[in-house]
Formats: structure tokens, sequence, C-alpha cells
């Protein structure tokens, strides 16, 4: 069963998971774990250990199997036993002795008491089958369960693969501004030189004072989205605390960011068949087509059979307590036929409601495979557009570079001017920016064109 296959990879987790806890623990300690750097793969199977939104989901789908044993336990008959205890006090009445066929009891003002004990078994011979449907029906319940739980399990997945990649883009998005700030400020140096030689205005020195002051600002700006991305991945992944949190890293070459695109249709006929939220939908009929059913069978007559063991004593009875017991031994056996002739419409209703509940699950699955669909969709045009992009990023990247350089030197022998200069080295900071954005535009919608064929999330 699905939820036993999370289960058991969630057990083969556990071990990866108190490791990381005594990491984090070491971290907080001064240990040298605080060095430690997450990948992507330690990132979801922590996720899938730790998430509490995923636990709750198991926890609702062992709720329903709990219903499941209840369903086939209504097929066994039931057992009961029942006493019951009575005393009486009569302070004003007269004693007397009563003869009665042969029984002898009598009253007195003192206190008396009587007691009864039963044993009472039942059992639904037949209702029309509905118990047995109601097992069945019970039983794709859990696995809808199930197949939620892998659902939220993939979302949490995506979650994660999007914030780990806007991370290493933020990354390089903090070192690109870095390399402009060094630029940057080597551009000032080089001017108060030529301020104090007389070759630049103070004007223009101002202006690239300025600049850097707003590059040390891009930085900073860029490091706080970095470090808000990480926030969030770490609300994911459930940790708290003040302990250092970054991720490794990994080496993207372009044949990587080049990899083949996988079609469209090829990607949606393996989602079709994989993803908990089709397969879902798909027993959700099959589960409201048994609610037809079982609202059918409401107008079937209903056979149960009932046995019951039974006995008393008084204390008014001369007869000693477990004579009296065995004298009044009384046993029971009974069949009961309850045939529906008129029900004020109550079963009409149902199956009527019954049907209308299995066209809107119908609907919903649409809905369902129209939304993957869109999904695969999406995922592959920006993959395509990006890889496109980054092409020609990169050779607008190398076409900015040589123009900044040799605008710097000729700004350095005066021949160009601030305005000049600052508008090469914006152009080379947008198609840099542009290139780490392809690149990991692409990362991420290959890597989910990947998962929705099947595939384990990597980059």
């Amino acid at each position: 069963m699905i939820e036993k296959t999370i289960m058991g990879k969630l057990m083969n987790l556990l071990a990866l998971s108190l490791a990381m806890l005594s990491q984090t623990a070491l971290a907080q300690n001064g240990g040298s774990s605080a060095s430690k750097k997450w990948t992507l793969q330690e990132c979801l199977d922590y996720a899938l250990a730790n998430n509490i939104q995923l636990k709750q989901n198991l926890i609702t789908t062992q709720t329903n199997e709990q219903s499941e044993l209840q369903a086939k336990a209504a097929l066994l008959p039931s057992l009961s036993a029942s006493t019951n205890q009575n005393g009486s006090w009569r302070p004003f009445s007269q004693s007397f002795v009563n003869l009665n066929g042969g029984t002898l009891t009598s009253t007195s003002n003192e206190l008396n008491y009587n007691g009864s004990y039963g044993l009472n078994a039942s059992w639904t011979v037949w209702n029309g089958g509905r118990n047995l449907k109601n097992v069945e029906k019970s039983k794709l319940t859990t696995e809808i369960s199930e197949l939620n739980t892998e659902k939220t399990a993939n979302s949490i997945q995506e979650q994660i693969t999007q914030y780990y990649v806007q991370i290493l883009y933020q990354n390089e998005a903090v070192k690109v501004n870095k390399q402009i700030l060094e630029a940057a400020k080597v551009q000032r140096d080089r001017a108060q030189t030529m301020v104090e030689v007389g070759s630049l205005a103070k004007v223009d020195l101002k202006q690239l004072e300025a600049q850097v002051s707003q590059d040390e600002y891009n930085v900073v700006n860029a490091q706080t989205q970095l470090e808000n991305y990480k926030l969030q991945l770490k609300k994911i992944l459930e940790i708290y605390g003040t302990q250092d949190f970054d991720v490794a890293i990994p080496d993207v070459d372009d044949n990587t960011v080049m990899s083949p695109i996988p079609a469209v249709d090829d990607v949606y006929h393996s989602a079709h068949e994989s993803r908990p939220e089709i397969r879902s939908g798909k027993l959700n009929l099959e589960s409201a087509d048994l609610d037809i059913d079982i609202a059918k069978r409401g107008y079937y007559p209903s056979l149960s059979v009932n046995a019951g063991v039974g006995s008393s004593n008084s204390s008014g009875n001369h007869t000693a307590f477990f004579k009296q017991l065995k004298n009044n031994l009384n046993n029971s056996l009974g069949l009961t036929l309850s045939v529906p002739i008129f029900d004020n419409r109550q079963n009409k209703t149902n199956v009527e409601k019954a049907k209308l509940a299995r066209q809107n699950y119908e609907l919903s699955l649409q809905d369902a495979e129209k939304t993957l669909y869109q999904q695969i969709e999406t995922y592959w045009l920006n993959a395509r557009n990006a890889q496109q992009q980054y092409i020609y990023a990169k050779t607008n990247v190398e076409s900015m570079q040589e123009s900044y350089d040799l605008l710097s030197e000729q700004f350095k022998l005066g021949l160009k001017n601030i305005v000049e200069l600052n508008t090469s080295k914006n152009n080379l900071l947008q198609a840099e920016q542009q290139l780490i954005q392809s690149k990991y535009t692409t990362l991420l919608n290959l890597a989910m064109l990947r998962f929705y064929q099947g595939e384990a999330i990597r980059l």
C-alpha cells in the first residue's frame, strides 16, 4: 500500500534525521557541524521525515485505517452483558407473606433488593449487502488518504526545490554584485588619482562615489534576499533557531543546462498514470459508485438474529441466591425481518444525492487533469524559453564584458565620460543577471518535468 511505502521511507530517513539533529545541536554548542552545507537531497529527505503537515496527513490515514477495521468488524455478531440491581425501603409498609403459584414471597418495612442479569447477542445476517459495500468503501477511503499524503509530500518537495534553486540563483547574484562593487571601487580610486592630477572633474568623482554607494546597497539587498530564501527553506524543513544554515552549491555546466527537454505529451502520459492527484480522483469516482450502490440497497429488506440469556433474583423470595438464578433462567432466540415499504422518500433522496456527488467527482477529476496538463506545459515552455535565453545571455555577457573593459580603459585615458562608463557597467550587470536567471530557471523547470515523469528530483 502507498501509505506503507511512505511510512517505510520515513523510517529509513529517521536515522538521517537524527544525525542532522545531532549536527544541529553541535552547531549550537560551537561544534564543527556549524559549517554543514545542505544538499538538495538532504533537504528533501529531512522534510519528508519532519514536516508537520505531512505527519498530520499520516495521522489522518491511520484514523481511516481504524474506520476500515470497524467496517470489517460490523460483519461479525455483537455480544453484550448487562445487569440491573434495585433496592427499596418502605419504612411505613406493613409486612405480609404471599403464596403465588407455589412461590413464597414476602415484604416488610426493611430494605429489599432484586437483581437481573442478561447476556445478549445480535447479528445482522443480511441488510442488502450494505455492510460488505461499506468495507469496500472504507478501503478506498484509506487509499485516498494515502494518496493525499503522497500529494502533500510531492508539494513539499516542489516547494523545497523552488526555494533551493532561488538560493542558488541569489547566491550567484550576490557574487555578481560584489564583483561590480569591486570594479566600481577601482574606478573610484582611479578617478581620485585623476582628480588629483587635474585630468578629471570632481563632479565626476562624486558620481563614481555615489555609484559605489549604490553598488554597496545592491550587495546588501542581494544578501538580504538570499537570507530570506534560506529562512523560507528552513521553515518548510521545520528547522528553527539561530544556528547557521547554508546550502551546498552544485557544479552546473552548460551540458546540464542544455539537457534535452522531454516532450509535453510524454511527461503528461507518465504523470497521468503516477501522480497522486489523478489517482485519488479516479478512486473518488470508484467510491462514488459504491455510494450509489449502497444507497440503492436501502430498498432491500434486512434480516437479523437476536439471542439472549437472562435470570433474576429477589430478597423477598425465600430461596437461595443461586437457586433463584437457576429457577429464573430464561433463554430467547428470534429473527427480525424488516421490509421498507414507505420511507418518506429517504432512500430515493440518498440515491439521487449519491449520483450528484459522483458527477461532482467526475468534474473534479477533469479539472485535475486539465490543471496537470497546464502545469506541465508551463514547465515545458519555461524550460525552452530559458534555454534559448541562456544561449543568448552567454554571448551577451561576453560582449558586455569586452565593452565594459574597453570603456574602462578609455575612461582611464580620459576618452570616455562617467555616463558612458556607468551605462556600460549597468549593461554588463543586467547581462550577468539575465545569464544566471536563465540558468537556474532552466534547471528548475527541467527538474520539475523529470519529477512529473516519475523521477526523483535532481538538478
